[in-house]
């Protein structure tokens, strides 16, 4: 609901009627909605670190560019399901621009691309290495932000093909 209407517009009345959870068990699971929104948003991150992490795995044997690469097929196959909505973390920072708790989770995601990467390259003999995750990374949040702003279906696929460029010599 949080990606398909947006944050805010999703009151606790709704999220429990659908729920079908008592608004008392909710609250003593979940203080506020903010609580709520920090638990999905984590689950999300969550889910989608496994499911690139899954995709770069598979490719073990692969030289890393191939790896690295994996990041953005499997943006392209997130980007493409029915209810892709964007990236969730980009609408909370939108609606909880001041909001501590969500922004240390929106901290918590930002984190673990780059960090995976990092491993990648590790031993790879990157010369600037941080410049280049830098630059994977800006690739991976625009194709993200561009497949739901645009409706483009090929933004990952597109900037897969940027990626390509960037590390060519990691075969």
């Amino acid at each position: 609901m949080f990606s398909q209407h947006g944050i805010h517009a999703v009151g606790i009345d709704r999220i429990v009627a659908e729920s079908g959870v008592a608004k008392s068990t909710m609250y003593v699971h979940f203080r506020t909605k903010e609580e709520l929104i920090i638990a999905y948003l984590r689950r999300r991150s969550d889910m989608t670190r496994a499911r690139v992490t899954a995709g770069v795995e598979a490719r073990n044997t692969r030289p890393v560019g191939d790896r690295v690469l994996a990041v953005f097929d499997v943006l392209d196959e997130i980007a493409s399901e029915p209810d892709f909505r964007g990236c969730p973390f980009v609408s909370a920072a939108a609606e909880y621009p001041d909001h501590q708790g969500i922004w240390e989770v929106i901290n918590y995601d930002r984190s673990w691309l780059p960090r995976l990467l990092e491993e990648l390259l590790r031993n790879a003999n990157v010369p600037d290495a941080s410049n280049l995750i830098r630059q994977l990374v800006q690739l991976h949040d625009g194709a993200n932000v561009m497949a739901h702003l645009d409706q483009s279906k090929g933004s990952a696929r597109m900037a897969r093909k940027a990626a390509e460029h960037l590390v060519a010599d990691l075969y």
